[in-house]
């Protein structure tokens, strides 16, 4: 590889070896091709590069990845917050009606490759387990809209609509959504600070990094050594503390990056 500076900054060149006939003599010619990366390109080559060598990979996800299905996040530019403070009204949120996007189906190929340890989301519209990722490999800290819980003992299931009380203690089952001044589930909130602590690589995708406590993982994370990338449209309070940042969507930057770990790995 090789870095050639122009007025812009650093344009980062790959040769690529070439054979063409050579007609006048009958032999090969060999030459070689540059091919010309994009910043963008640049750095889906390092994250792909990090998952490969990750040994602990965890992902962390918010509204953002789910615009891209459909749903309004809450501090974008059409975000439900940001209406609020204009005084306009919010777009309704219409969970039955949406499908996993492309950023959302990443993650999966993650986990299908080993790749992924565990994902962590700030979401509750069940489009993560919809996707095909394990219920044993994530935590969704805000609960789940098709999800009741125990009110005491903390037991997950599904909503079906005629349940009263818990199988297992007998408890109240409320919604599993958890809404501003809840307390979250103690067990996702466990397994998402430990696997923080234990992770080499940290990904962030489409989370503004303002709802603690669930935003305090990125931290707990680089504080235990982890690289964190950061995949957000707009800033986040924990731009200065990424190894490697994202302006675009999560769709524009997991799915190329999955894809070019595949090669890695010899896929």
């Amino acid at each position: 590889m090789r870095l050639t500076r122009c007025h812009e900054g650093v344009i980062v060149v790959k040769w690529r070896r070439r054979i063409a006939s050579n007609y006048c003599w009958e032999l090969p010619l060999i030459y070689w091709e540059a091919i010309v990366l994009s910043d963008l390109d640049r750095r889906i080559n390092t994250l792909a590069q990090w998952m490969f060598e990750a040994k602990h990979l965890v992902v962390f996800t918010g509204a953002g990845i789910s615009t891209e299905s459909g749903l309004p996040d809450f501090r974008g530019p059409d975000g439900i917050w940001t209406r609020q403070a204009k005084g306009l009204p919010t777009k309704p949120r219409d969970f039955s009606s949406v499908e996993p996007n492309a950023g959302h189906l990443a993650i999966v190929q993650l986990q299908k490759l080993g790749k992924l340890s565990f994902l962590i989301s700030q979401n509750v519209d069940n489009l993560h387990l919809r996707s095909g990722i394990r219920p044993d490999m994530l935590a969704e800290l805000h609960g789940n809209v098709t999800k009741l819980r125990c009110s005491h003992c903390e037991f997950l299931l599904d909503n079906l609509g005629d349940q009263i009380a818990c199988p297992l203690c007998g408890g109240k089952l409320v919604s599993s959504v958890v809404n501003f001044g809840q307390s979250l589930p103690r067990k996702e909130l466990a397994d998402s600070y430990w696997h923080s602590q234990h992770c080499d690589l940290f990904i962030v995708a489409g989370s503004s990094l303002v709802v603690t406590p669930a935003a305090d993982m990125p931290k707990v994370a680089v504080k235990s050594g982890a690289r964190l990338v950061i995949i957000n449209k707009g800033e986040t309070p924990l731009d200065r503390l990424a190894h490697l940042r994202f302006e675009e969507r999560t769709g524009e930057v997991l799915p190329p990056a999955v894809h070019r770990l595949k090669e890695l790995m010899g896929g």
